[in-house]
């Protein structure tokens, strides 16, 4: 009780002082607003990469994994903690992934499992698996819940006459709960901005006269959470691996998950205290965290903690999937391009690269390295925190929260790629990509979008606007673009001229065609001892080694989930002149892309480079050591191909260098 009182006598004064000065009430508004589900539809290669999801792991849980098909947050028996996010995890993944495909089986799942939900809400207003049991009542596992809730509205908003009253009557209960102290863990202090974006929904779109206390609701979560503006402070922010440092706050705040979670945190806390210091300190933490952590990739590194820069060290499945939709939030907030960017690259590479291609995505590590010269049982375990299955392809490889959590990553990027800008004048193609967008702006005027690429595996977009009034389109042209040009209904082509990351076209009603063409340099980024990074336009490279798979495991009731050992079965152990670096842009057969494309050999796009042989020590027959500095040759210089990151299993994406000539 006496906590309780604290807690709330806290958030009280922390409300007070926000509001003085006579600072704005309510919430600030966005730079972008996201587009209803289901307006924004993959295409051609990218809907394919759905189909994948689909035939594999993610399109199957539900008939035999457990903590999917035997839920119990639709009265099953089958959990696998008190936190309660298995079920809502796959929820708030399979919505969009069910809207995205027009899948009716996926559909029919997802809305009986928010039936279920909102026929069960108790007298309390709780809602969850815990209502008629003993369990605890913690408030984390219903936020994934509510994101799936949200967009299943968005996709019919005829929902909404279900949904929001059981949310309204939810957040009266979580209120009194946090004034008292009640309903909080570690892990709901460490992800308390998911309910707060929950909240902010419901006030944006569907008050009902409850703003005060949605706005209260919000000051108590930031007060009881950790406290993310301070995580993300440069002078406690740690600039290496941490397992050996104190973290001045709770220890999950250094956990890489929460770091994507802690980053939405702070333009959550924005829209409702107007401070500019919060959008100031999310900037400033993101790019710290990428400069003393991030990978080639896209991602940075947290084998379940922050992990440095070593090219060993592991990135967690989970980490790499929530990404789409954090990055995403602080896009729309913000208005940053580097967030858009940091997306793309992290989707088109680390995504892919974590997820088996050529089975149809049926097995995924929990973790991936930048240097991967095997997945297996490792012994010895590079991974201070995670298990030495951690990266197996496999059904569950260490925890079972990225089976369930994993098949979010596709939809959210795909669902996030078209924004507006608030007053509804102006369309904006964020991710680039094939798509389809069917919306309407502001004074009813009626949009359809038709994007016809094979971006990343090709430079140019061919884009098909049809409208029926007058309206800005603007489109992100990459930090990484070179030269790029733009031509508008067949006339010359100009170069591209954006401000703020967006190129803007005037379309007129009617049918207008834009030809985009973006070219990207060869790019070479420096890593730890002395080492290198192979970069052109979205997409990292890395040599694929040559591997042969094991199968260690096989589900009983579902053979096609397997774990897989792979191994290499060719040398890897090269250096690379940078000097030699070419590029190798070929068309595939018929001008479509292979389905799957993110695997051995199937990409179009490939970089070539003359290297050498050279001693690089192993640790038993798991993992490479640091990519030497300045290595000799051990042998004749040889022209090795490297291949996007996203289509390796095995790789090296660090290498040493040495001069040709």
């Amino acid at each position: 009780m006496m906590r309780g009182l604290y807690v709330s006598l806290l958030a009280s004064f922390a409300a007070r002082s926000v509001v003085n000065g006579q600072s704005p009430t309510g919430l600030a508004p966005k730079k972008f607003l996201n587009i209803p589900l289901g307006n924004v539809k993959p295409a051609g290669w990218l809907h394919d990469q759905l189909v994948v999801q689909s035939n594999g792991l993610a399109g199957h849980e539900h008939e035999f994994y457990d903590y999917v098909a035997q839920t119990d947050w639709m009265g099953g028996n089958s959990y696998y903690s008190n936190l309660e996010e298995a079920g809502s995890y796959w929820f708030n993944a399979m919505v969009p992934h069910g809207v995205l495909l027009d899948d009716p089986v996926v559909q029919s799942q997802v809305q009986q499992f928010l039936d279920y939900v909102l026929d069960h809400q108790d007298s309390t207003g709780w809602l969850g698996p815990e209502v008629n049991t003993t369990k605890p009542r913690y408030l984390w596992g219903r936020y994934p819940f509510f994101f799936g809730a949200i967009q299943m509205v968005e996709a019919d908003p005829a929902l909404a006459n279900r949904v929001v009253p059981a949310l309204h009557t939810f957040v009266a209960l979580a209120n009194t709960m946090l004034h008292n102290g009640e309903g909080l863990e570690d892990w709901t202090r460490t992800r308390w901005e998911d309910f707060v974006m929950t909240l902010q929904w419901l006030y944006d779109f569907h008050p009902e006269g409850k703003e005060d206390l949605l706005i209260d609701t919000m000051k108590m979560l930031k007060y009881t959470g950790d406290p993310w503006e301070d995580v993300f402070n440069e002078e406690y922010f740690p600039k290496t691996a941490v397992e050996h440092l104190p973290n001045p706050f709770p220890v999950l705040t250094w956990h890489g998950v929460n770091m994507a979670e802690g980053l939405k945190a702070l333009p959550a806390t924005y829209r409702f205290t107007h401070n500019q210091s919060d959008l100031d300190a999310a900037s400033k933490g993101w790019d710290l965290l990428f400069q003393y952590h991030g990978r080639p990739s896209g991602i940075y590194a947290a084998d379940e903690y922050l992990a440095g820069l070593e090219a060993v060290r592991g990135t967690e499945l989970c980490l790499v999937v929530v990404w789409p939709f954090s990055g995403s939030f602080l896009y729309q907030v913000i208005g940053d391009p580097k967030f858009a960017d940091r997306v793309e690259r992290i989707t088109y590479n680390a995504l892919p690269a974590t997820l088996t291609g050529e089975l149809d995505m049926w097995s995924r590590q929990y973790l991936q390295q930048q240097n991967q010269i095997a997945a297996k049982n490792m012994n010895p375990n590079p991974f201070p925190n995670d298990g030495a299955y951690s990266n197996v392809f496999g059904l569950e490889p260490n925890y079972p929260c990225c089976t369930v959590n994993h098949p979010q990553g596709w939809p959210k990027f795909i669902s996030n790629a078209f924004v507006t800008t608030p007053d509804g004048q102006s369309l904006v193609h964020v991710y680039l990509g094939p798509f389809s967008v069917n919306t309407t702006l502001a004074h009813g005027n009626k949009v359809s979008v038709a994007v016809d690429t094979l971006y990343p595996f090709g430079d140019t977009l061919s884009t098909t606007i049809q409208a029926e009034k007058p309206f800005t389109y603007r489109v992100r042209i990459p930090s990484w673009v070179s030269k790029g040009t733009i031509a508008i209904n067949g006339g010359a082509a100009h170069a591209v001229s954006p401000s703020d990351g967006l190129h803007t076209v005037s379309v007129n009603a009617g049918t207008t065609k834009l030809e985009l063409h973006l070219p990207a340099d060869i790019s070479v980024e420096s890593r730890p001892h002395g080492s290198i990074a192979v970069h052109r336009g979205p997409l990292h490279y890395a040599y694929d080694i040559a591997r042969s798979a094991t199968v260690l495991k096989r589900n009983a009731q579902q053979p096609q989930a397997v774990d897989l050992e792979f191994d290499a079965t060719a040398a890897w152990q090269y250096a690379i002149d940078p000097a030699t670096l070419v590029f190798h842009g070929g068309a595939p057969a018929g001008g479509r892309l292979p389905s799957p494309v993110f695997d051995s050999g199937l990409p179009p796009f490939t970089i070539t480079a003359t290297a050498c042989p050279v001693d690089w020590a192993v640790a038993g027959d798991t993992f490479a050591a640091a990519p030497p500095t300045s290595p000799a040759c051990t042998g004749a210089a040889t022209n090795i191909t490297l291949w996007p990151f996203g289509a390796t299993k095995l790789r090296i994406g660090e290498f040493p260098t040495f001069k040709a000539t």
